[in-house]
């Protein structure tokens, strides 16, 4: 049944019934049902008001991270174009066995 037994509710209800009266018992049940259903209700819409506030905030960081991302590709960088010279010298170096760099940096100086 829970934390309270049988046995513990009885004595619970026997002191109550004690201190408070036949006449004044069922009106204290009737507050206590009214306050506990306000508490339940209470609670329920701050909970509801939570989840709209985390629902809000996640669409508002998503529409950023949207934001900042490009729609569009950024333009892809090109490597440096070789002039004519370099790449005719890089070509006769690996017809010939030579390593490209050494041939390029030759024909320049």
């Amino acid at each position: 049944m829970g934390p309270l037994g049988v046995w513990e509710l009885v004595v619970i209800f026997v002191v109550a019934l004690i201190v408070f009266g036949p006449r004044k018992l069922p009106e204290l049940g009737r507050s206590l049902g009214k306050s506990l259903s306000e508490f339940k209700r209470a609670s329920n819409e701050l909970r509801s008001t939570l989840d709209d506030e985390i629902r809000m905030e996640e669409r508002r960081q998503a529409t950023a991270r949207a934001a900042s991302t490009p729609a569009t590709p950024p333009p892809a960088t090109e490597p440096a174009a070789t002039s004519a010279p370099d790449a005719e010298a890089a070509f006769d170096a690996a017809e010939s066995g030579a390593e490209p760099e050494t041939v390029a940096r030759e024909s320049r100086a």
